[in-house]
This record gives C-alpha cells, sequence and structure tokens, in this order.
C-alpha cells in the first residue's frame, strides 16, 4: 500500500469521523448554573468611594491590615485589584460626566470575584476545589486544591489570587460571597451589610434583574441601558448598573457564552470514551507501520 497525502487525510478523516460520531451523545454541554441564586446588583451612581466594603470584607474574613487606611483618599490615585491580602478593592474612574461647575464626577467600581453563573474556574479544577453553589458562591475547598492555579488562568475577571509568599500551606484567595454566612445564617455579605449609601442590593437574581430594569426604565437617562453581569460569561452573580459606558469603567467587553460551552465540549468530545484516545493511536501507529514498509519496499527496488 502506498501512503500518499490523500490516502492519509483520508483515514485521518475517517477515524475522526467515527470517533465523533460514537460519542456524539456525550457532547451536548449543558448548564450547571443554579436557576435562581443569590446575587448583588451594585449601583454604580450611588457608590461614593467611601471603602466601607473594603473595610468590612478586611474584618469578616480576618485578612491583613491594608498598606493605606480605609480612610485614605489618596489610595485611588493608582488602580488596584484584588490578591490574596484583599478580595474586594474600589477604584476610581473619570468616564467624562461633569457637574454644573464643569468638573469630572468621578465614577467608583467595586470589584470582587463575580461568581459566575458557569464559572471557568471551576470547569478548569481538575480536583474539584471550586464548586458552583445553589446559593450562587463559588465556593473554595483548600483541602482539595493542589496548587495547579489552572483557575487563575481560567478566569476571564482574573481574580483568583495564590499565596506565593507562603510556601508551606498556599491557598487560593479571593471573594468568599460571605458563603459560610449565607448559607448558615441567611444573612448578607458582609459589604453588602455595611453600604451606607444601599449601592449594593442582595437578593435573589432574577429579582435583582427586575429591580435593575425597572430602575432603567423609570431613569432611562441616568443609566446606560445595560445590565453588566447579566448575560456576560453565561451570567454572574455580581451585576452592574452605570450612568458611564462600562467600558471606560475598566470593564472588560466579554462575550455572552459561558467558556465551559466551548472547552467542556471538546473535552468531552475527544475524551468521552477511553478507546477514544487508545484508537487514535492504534490508527495513527497502523498509518507508520505501513509507512516504514513503504520505505523500505522502495529502497529494495532501488
Amino acid at each position: 500500500m502506498t501512503l500518499s497525502r490523500r490516502n492519509f487525510f483520508g483515514i485521518m478523516a475517517g477515524t475522526g469521523s467515527m470517533i465523533l460520531g460514537r460519542t456524539k451523545k456525550a457532547t451536548a454541554w449543558e448548564s450547571k448554573a443554579p436557576d435562581n441564586p443569590y446575587a448583588c446588583l451594585v449601583d454604580l451612581t450611588r457608590c461614593v468611594g467611601c471603602r466601607k466594603c473594603e473595610e468590612a470584607c478586611n474584618q469578616a474574613n480576618h485578612l491583613p491590615p491594608p498598606d493605606i487606611s480605609f480612610d485614605d483618599k489618596r489610595v485611588f490615585d493608582t488602580k488596584r485589584r484584588p490578591d490574596d491580602s484583599r478580595y474586594t478593592v474600589v477604584n476610581r474612574y473619570y468616564g467624562g460626566k461633569k457637574n454644573e461647575q464643569d468638573e469630572l464626577l468621578p465614577t467608583f467600581v467595586k470589584i470582587q470575584c463575580m461568581h459566575c453563573q458557569d464559572p471557568s474556574c471551576v470547569s478548569a479544577c481538575i480536583v474539584g476545589a471550586l464548586t458552583k453553589k445553589d446559593n450562587g458562591a463559588v465556593h473554595y475547598d483548600v483541602s482539595k486544591c493542589i496548587g495547579c492555579r489552572y483557575c487563575m488562568v481560567a478566569c476571564p475577571f482574573e481574580i483568583p489570587a495564590y499565596e506565593y509568599h507562603n510556601p508551606m500551606t498556599p491557598q487560593v484567595r479571593k471573594c468568599t460571597f460571605c458563603f459560610e454566612k449565607i448559607s448558615k445564617t441567611g444573612g448578607r455579605p458582609a459589604c453588602a451589610s455595611v453600604c451606607p449609601m444601599e449601592a449594593i442590593t442582595f437578593g435573589p437574581r432574577k429579582k435583582l434583574l427586575d429591580i435593575a430594569n425597572k430602575r432603567i426604565h423609570e431613569n432611562p437617562g441616568k443609566y446606560v441601558h445595560t445590565i453588566y453581569g447579566e448575560k456576560e460569561m453565561g451570567g454572574t452573580s455580581w451585576m452592574y448598573l452605570s450612568a458611564e459606558p462600562f467600558e471606560s469603567l475598566g470593564f472588560q467587553k466579554l462575550p455572552l457564552a459561558p467558556p465551559p460551552k466551548l472547552t467542556e465540549t471538546i473535552q468531552h468530545s475527544l475524551f468521552s470514551f477511553l478507546w477514544s484516545p487508545i484508537l487514535l493511536y492504534s490508527v495513527l501507529s497502523g498509518v507508520m507501520c505501513l509507512k516504514n514498509k513503504d520505505d523500505k519496499g522502495g529502497s529494495h527496488e532501488s
């Protein structure tokens, strides 16, 4: 048998069709998102940058004291990100709106884990250390974590942080959504409980979407007509209203489909059955054997 380029690709196409055909039933992706989890709606038009949410989060999670005190406004001179010692931060942006004195008006933006409906970090975790709970939280189980940090690579919001300074018992750190407090006492996250301007509303996700749509409908000139987090990446448990375009406030423009819909479909297609990779490698081995025979036959004829 002479192994031509056309024969090679013919064999591979046939093998691929056979594998995909037999695994077709296993490739249909289904969302694992809870139907109506708890969520938080942040109205950025109400936030005054008091950083009470940062302080409450720090105390609730027993985090180290900040480098700059919570009442020091100089912190807004530098854009910050959540890390292993601070689960939420507030940044200041100037989107372009001005007051009557022609002065730029600041918009303050709270950042934390978005607790996605179909989280990429959960899909990427190979040991199940991260799980999406029915109450809305993306929960981290340190007893299962092996420190692979795939969650950090997978997160589209770049939130999970690793304790590189802790060589003995490092953890992946992020906002917990005050999981224990919500689960056991039915309470609210610490940040939502303390906000003096009621910029953070906590409740069932569907109810919060109704509230957000009502505010936009009743004040069409006040808000951009988008609820950030309603659909981005399949939806999140933290959602935002704003008077400024979200792109001017540090929010990423992200696709609507949850990333696991693509990655898990590919994974299941290739590895749903143990024999799929075995069959593929067997065919490749057979192709190589045929090629070697042809090469030897050609050398004898010459």
